[in-house]
């Protein structure tokens, strides 16, 4: 009966680990859009303010983009660089 080695074990584990860690993309994602909405209800309410909150808005969406690139980091560690093998 043929086994499964512990080579592929770890590379089936490393793109099991890869898949899971893009799911942190969502997150980004939807707090993203939800910031962009509100920030353009903001302007709307309040039309002098539009560099301020315009600016605000941006550095929190670069804030949050941060955990979304931080995933795709580790999962193209664990699928091009095999760390573990």
């Amino acid at each position: 009966m043929n086994g499964i080695s512990g080579q592929d074990f770890i590379y089936g584990c490393s793109a099991i680990g890869a898949g899971i860690a893009m799911i942190a993309g969502v997150g980004p994602g939807i707090g993203q859009g939800i910031a962009a909405g509100h920030a353009a209800a903001a302007v709307g309410r309040n039309p002098g303010a539009k560099s301020d909150i315009t600016s605000t808005m941006l550095l929190g969406q670069a804030v949050a983009e941060t955990t979304g690139l931080y995933g795709f980091a580790v999962a193209a560690i664990l699928m091009f660089l095999k760390p573990f093998s």
